[in-house]
């Protein structure tokens, strides 16, 4: 984990309470995990949304079938061989 181990760890951490008190670290970790979910499911929003602009644009299904079978052909060439 970005090669930090134990001890240094435990100095973060210190440093943490030092700065934020230990009343709102709990606070503080809440706030993180909540925007980390969040920008998880915002990434995820993007990536199936450029899944259903593919499938929409026209001609997309038809090439994507040509492949499909030109790989095929391809595949039976190298058992032949």
């Amino acid at each position: 984990m970005f090669g930090l181990g134990t001890p240094e760890l435990v100095v973060i951490l210190g440093i943490a309470v030092l700065v934020f008190g230990g009343k709102k670290l709990p606070e503080i970790g809440s706030g993180l995990g909540k925007a980390i979910s969040s920008f998880k499911n915002g990434i995820s929003d993007v990536e199936d949304g450029g899944k259903k602009i593919l499938e929409d644009v026209p001609g997309v299904k038809e090439v994507t079938a040509v492949k499909d079978k030109v790989d095929a052909v391809k595949n039976i060439g190298n058992i032949l061989k």
